[in-house]
């Protein structure tokens, strides 16, 4: 099969050989993928994610000297099952899954594995017992967005928020989107967010948030604190720099609580004593569970959550290199998609 193949820190087209299902697994045929930020760190930065997997005791299985195929935010087309394999779907069924599969004694994240290919390949294997079959009329496009949504569906689900809290996104990239997306769900108002480029801002409005700022002419904090008249503050730090995470702590009125979704790759530093003398809470969030990734495929498909405005490019596997340069510049898009058999 064809793919977009990660070799020393590089993207390069060719033909690699189709993967072979396993027993509980299915073959699928990549119907679209989108390309996600952490693809992008992991292109330049794979051996950072391996360290603090590490660290964290995660049970990510990745030799970053060997090939990868990156992509795991997809839809795709059932085409057979392995040895005794069967699942609630069937040949020429639509699904999306969450990126996992377990094989040969260990998990491997699908689109962060070497031995099973993401979505920039034609052809995929995933565990029959994750798989989830695309509602009825529901778009292959919107339906590969599921993952993604489910990041903010988990994000603010861990912030518990209280009847009274008002949040703030600190950053409008697909992340801080998705948080604003998941915050509409749950009804909050007002949403506050701020970005530097004006194309996400507008993006953030489409998506539900009723106050936008730019952080080059006004402070976050102020914008929220007079859009929410100081209601207890939960700020959601999507951006995933190093010294984001000081300033933000440093920024927070008292008893505010910080929920790091963003992704950062390098070390920071943080001063305690500022969030000790706030009480600021801080929690980190990653992924989604099984119900969550669930109920986000349900929401999109029931209308709840409009992922439209968030695709803005559609390629085929020759041009995934150009389009993960081209997603380094903040105002150009907010969602590719590679369409491998486009």
């Amino acid at each position: 099969m064809r793919a977009a193949v990660m070799r020393h820190s590089q993207l390069v087209v060719d033909t690699i050989p189709d993967p072979t299902p396993l027993e509980g697994e299915v073959v699928v045929k990549t119907l679209a993928c989108g390309i996600c930020g952490s693809d992008l760190h992991a292109l330049k930065h794979a051996d950072k994610m391996v360290e603090a997997a590490r660290e964290s005791g995660a049970p990510f299985t990745l030799d970053v000297t060997r090939d990868v195929v990156m992509g795991h935010e997809f839809c795709a087309e059932v085409v057979a099952f392995g040895p005794n394999s069967s699942a609630a779907v069937k040949t020429g069924d639509r699904v999306v899954s969450m990126p996992l599969i377990f094989r040969n004694g260990a998990m491997h994240g699908v689109g962060y594995s070497n031995d099973v290919p993401g979505g920039y390949g034609e052809y995929m294997v995933l565990s029959t017992g994750l798989v989830l079959p695309v509602p009825n009329g529901l778009s292959t496009q919107h339906a590969a967005l599921t993952e993604p949504m489910a990041v903010g569906v988990h994000a603010v689900a861990k912030a518990r928020l209280d009847t009274y809290d008002a949040p703030l996104v600190i950053g409008c990239g697909p992340v801080g989107l998705a948080v604003i997306a998941a915050l509409k769900l749950r009804g909050c108002a007002p949403i506050v967010a701020a970005d530097f480029s004006p194309m996400r801002r507008a993006l953030a409005e489409r998506m539900g948030a009723h106050v936008v700022v730019d952080p080059a002419q006004r402070r976050a904090i102020e914008t929220f604190s007079e859009a929410t008249s100081m209601r207890p503050a939960v700020i959601f730090e999507c951006v995933g720099v190093p010294g984001l995470l000081r300033q933000i702590m440093g920024e927070a009125p008292p008893q505010a609580r910080v929920v790091v979704v963003g992704v950062c790759m390098d070390d920071d530093v943080i001063r305690p004593m500022v969030g000790i003398n706030k009480e600021l809470a801080v929690q980190f969030v990653l992924g989604y569970t099984p119900d969550e990734f669930a109920q986000t495929l349900q929401a999109i498909a029931e209308g709840q959550i409009d992922v439209a405005p968030l695709i803005t490019g559609r390629v085929g596997l020759d041009a995934v290199p150009a389009a993960f340069e081209t997603l380094g510049k903040p105002d150009a898009h907010a969602k590719i998609l590679v369409e491998p058999w486009g």
